[in-house]
């Protein structure tokens, strides 16, 4: 088969698990900077996702357009859905003012996730931004999976955090005490975790999440490297720049990409980004074939 027989026979495969649902607003919250949680009944997606998935939602009947939105948190049992995003145009704005009660087109989950590997349990999660919600998903997985997996999330932002700062518990013997401000949620997973930014918050790394990164990286010995492995969701630019840093301590790494859609379920090739195959450079469409990739075949040496 053709490597673009191949590609169409992966998006076919994952269209076969997309549900359109009219999904329910359970709850919204709102943080500083204009950044929203969002619940939603969506008891199909809730099943079916996985960290590093998406939704498409319609933000009011009067935008035709939808939003591709990272899934931050799912509940199977209860049925529901939460994204995590910032006010960017009016379909977020639309979709910032529903209230509890409201209804919404969704359709996902679509897209394929992050993909750990057992043989590396140091699991490094990377977010910056609006890139931070698949790495709650990707850590309350790992957690809720199997014990052995050893994940620590880092996060970066340059406005206010989308959560109240809390200081961890969890000791971190590669940095300073004093860096102790962590996700109250993860706290209460008991994953470690810690925060970057260049804005003086307090507890918080002052540098680049991958300056922090690589604070933790050059703390671990050789036979601690050979069981690390980099997952990372944020904007391009950081993207690139976790993919050199792996490749400088010989880690694989995997990044979610953001990428403008239209359709978001592989029909306009609105969201293709150039990609390093077996058989050369091909385009791919982040909505379908990703928008998870490994990190070396996107951001290749230059």
């Amino acid at each position: 088969m053709t490597a673009t027989g191949l590609a169409t026979k992966k998006a076919q495969k994952n269209r076969g698990t997309l549900f359109v649902e009219d999904a329910e607003v359970i709850a919204v919250k709102s943080f500083p900077g204009e950044q929203f949680i969002t619940r939603l009944t969506a008891p199909k997606c809730a099943e079916h996702a996985a960290a590093g998935s998406f939704v498409h939602i319609q933000c009011d009947e009067s935008m035709p357009m939808r939003r591709p939105l990272s899934i931050m948190r799912t509940d199977a049992d209860e049925g529901w859905i939460e994204v995590l995003y910032k006010v960017v145009g009016e379909g977020l704005r639309a979709l910032a003012s529903k209230k509890t009660g409201d209804m919404l087109s969704v359709i996902g989950p679509i897209g394929y996730g992050f993909t750990p590997s057992p043989e590396r349990p140091k699991s490094l999660l990377i977010g910056g931004g609006v890139g931070i919600p698949p790495m709650v998903f990707l850590a309350e997985a790992l957690t809720g999976s199997d014990a052995t997996w050893q994940p620590l999330v880092l996060m970066g932002s340059e406005i206010p955090f989308p959560f109240q700062l809390t200081n961890s518990e969890i000791a971190s013997k590669w940095l300073p005490d004093e860096i102790s401000s962590t996700m109250p949620l993860l706290e209460e997973w008991q994953v470690p975790a810690r925060l970057a930014s260049l804005s003086d918050f307090a507890g918080v790394y002052r540098g680049y999440v991958t300056d922090l990164a690589c604070e933790w990286l050059s703390s671990l010995d050789q036979d601690e490297l050979a069981q690390t492995e980099v997952f990372a969701c944020g904007p391009t630019a950081m993207l690139k720049a976790v993919a050199d840093m792996a490749r400088q301590y010989d880690v694989p790494c995997q990044v979610s990409l953001e990428e403008f859609m239209a359709c978001a379920v592989g029909g306009c090739a609105g969201c293709t980004v150039l990609v390093q195959t077996d058989d050369g450079p091909a385009m791919k469409r982040v909505c379908v074939d990703g928008p998870v990739f490994d990190a070396a075949t996107v951001f290749p040496v230059a």
